[in-house]
């Protein structure tokens, strides 16, 4: 995740949630094997590692979305 110094347009709507992302891309980067850089520059990640991370974490919002919604995250 970019912070507000980089250039990203991105704006953090609850700021609460930036941490949990970034534990989801912890998670997502040791399940796949994908080295995070330390210094938080991802221009030397390839496409194919930003991509399975991006994918990883999606599917997961989604898992927990599916079980909010069928009552199962209460």
């Amino acid at each position: 995740m970019a912070d507000n110094n980089s250039g990203s347009r991105n704006q953090v709507l609850v700021p609460q949630a930036k941490a949990a992302l970034q534990s989801m891309k912890t998670e997502a980067a040791q399940s796949l094997g994908v080295q995070i850089p330390s210094d938080g520059y991802y221009g030397n990640v390839t496409s194919r590692d930003a991509g399975s991370l991006g994918g990883y974490i999606t599917k997961k919002l989604v898992q927990i979305a599916e079980q909010q919604l069928s009552g199962g995250g209460r």
